[in-house]
């Protein structure tokens, strides 16, 4: 779904949920804010840098600057969980010394230290999108960005998932949650935007979904 005339502004520390049924424009938002597509017009600013006018050769500069979980884990399979998390610090050419305190911390925030071992298949449904989380995290992003991260998980598992975003957001990162889940946004309290065709139908301080 293409955006037409967004405007918004997140702050530092904020933590900000995009809903909107599907189809309406969140997965492009944060696509944009990545820079896996590119606007036909306007700016997409990150602290003062223009992302999409980051020349290719700098842009992981950028991108090590946002974490981002996805409805599907995107783990790598043949990895251990510990491995999964270690490989983002690997590919942004961490010394194996800063790896070996690092990873067992992220996994300690998620609840996941005595799973390291294990590989995804071993893993839950709720365990795969905590150790996710855990290499979103694992660079000290400026932000994380949740697209439906809790979409395949059943409500109990769903619920530990945006408390740990919260716990996340608690502690100094700014989140973008990106969501069709009613109930999830109605308990928040947090700054609600809603998107419907690409347009900002609202944007509100400690919103509900109503739609």
């Amino acid at each position: 779904m293409a955006l037409q005339n967004i405007t918004l502004r997140i702050q530092p520390k904020e933590f900000v949920s995009i809903v909107g049924a599907s189809g309406a424009g969140k997965t492009t938002l944060l696509r944009l804010l990545l820079r896996e597509e590119e606007p036909t017009s306007g700016k997409v600013m990150l602290d003062g840098i223009d992302v999409s006018d980051v020349k290719r050769r700098y842009l992981h500069h950028v991108r090590r600057r946002i974490g981002t979980v996805f409805q599907d884990y995107k783990l790598l399979p043949m990895k251990t969980a510990y491995e999964n998390v270690a490989f983002a610090m690997e590919v942004a050419g961490k010394s194996d010394e800063e790896i070996h305190e690092d990873v067992p911390q992220s996994l300690d925030i998620v609840g996941l230290a005595d799973k390291a071992d294990h590989f995804p298949s071993q893993l839950s449904g709720g365990e795969k999108q905590r150790v996710a989380i855990a290499r979103a995290l694992i660079n000290r992003p400026d932000v994380i960005l949740a697209d439906e991260p809790a979409a395949n998980l059943d409500p109990i598992n769903t619920w530990e998932i945006i408390k740990l975003l919260q716990k996340i957001n608690s502690l100094g990162t700014t989140v973008v949650l990106s969501t069709h889940d009613k109930e999830i946004i109605n308990n928040l309290d947090k700054r609600v935007i809603v998107l419907d065709k690409g347009i900002i139908q609202s944007d509100k301080e400690n919103g509900k979904y109503l739609l």
